[in-house]
């Protein structure tokens, strides 16, 4: 049976990559400047970090079952299969909307499969996940094997971080008021990761920016499954030469042969800040 692949846009992909990959998709949208927005280009998103410096702020909305309703119904109607690939229940309800979605359209259409992953990833880690899903899809895989193949290896989806200003985490929640206080005023840059229940985990300090940026590579380093990882994704807050930076060392010396290369999306961005720098990969663990 044919099958299509639906997720939403906490994926951060380039904007020309959802019609490229063949994908269903459900937007977030942002607040930002008394306006709601949940298609952004690049020169928007610039935009948006260059007033988060400025000390403006955002709201974001997670998608709700309607949302994730109108994605998949026209693909039940139209006699083919979903597969939904969400963002981490850990950082949002969008999970569980598409579940509810899900369960009142298998009622409709009770002849056809919805399928529902719980990623447990972010940003361009969640794209990942997405993109060789579509490998996978484009390869033949089966609606049923390319669900179980989704549940097995988000476990293996790294995502490590670090954000060149501590306060937007706090304001988040992520750090204490006196952790980033202290932070900034030492030049302490975090490193941290989404653990295998999808929440953002702070787990090492590196001491300035260029260290902190070379502290990513280095998780690769020691954790790449060998022959899986000719391709790796990076995520930016508007910081794309800190971005190339890492992905001239991760072809220096991560044996990575094509580096994909994204803005943090709006609705991420919004809580991590300007100046966030993501890697994403295969390894042995998260």
């Amino acid at each position: 049976m044919a099958y299509r692949i639906i997720t939403d846009s906490c994926c951060d992909f380039p904007e020309k990559m959802y019609g490229e990959l063949d994908l269903t998709l459900v937007r977030l949208s942002v607040n930002f400047q008394g306006q709601s927005v949940n298609t952004y280009s690049e020169k928007w998103l610039k935009g948006m970090f260059d007033g988060l410096r400025a000390g403006e702020s955002a709201s974001t909305a997670a998608a709700n079952p309607t949302d994730w309703q109108n994605a998949i119904e026209p693909v039940l109607a139209a006699g083919e299969d979903a597969l939904v690939m969400a963002f981490s229940s850990g950082l949002s309800t969008t999970y569980q909307s598409a579940v509810i979605a899900a369960e009142e359209l298998i009622e409709k259409y009770p002849d056809r499969q919805v399928k529902v992953v719980d990623t447990l990833c972010a940003s361009m880690g969640q794209g990942l996940l997405v993109w060789y899903a579509c490998q996978k899809r484009d390869a033949g895989l089966s609606l049923e094997d390319l669900f179980s193949w989704c549940e097995t290896r988000k476990y293996n989806l790294c995502h490590w971080f670090t954000v060149d200003d501590l306060m937007y985490l706090k304001r988040g929640g992520r750090v204490s008021a006196a952790t980033a206080l202290v932070g900034t005023m030492l030049q302490i840059k975090p490193v941290l990761h989404v653990d295998n229940e999808g929440h953002l985990i702070n787990v090492a300090k590196a001491r300035g920016r260029r260290a902190s940026i070379e502290a990513l590579a280095k998780k690769m380093m020691e954790q790449a499954i060998p022959g899986e990882n000719d391709t790796a994704f990076i995520s930016h807050g508007d910081c794309i030469e800190d971005a190339n930076y890492l992905a001239n060392i991760l072809k220096e010396k991560c044996g990575v042969k094509n580096v994909v290369i994204s803005y943090v999306g709006a609705v991420i961005g919004s809580h991590s800040g300007p100046g966030t720098l993501a890697l994403f990969y295969i390894g042995k663990e998260r």
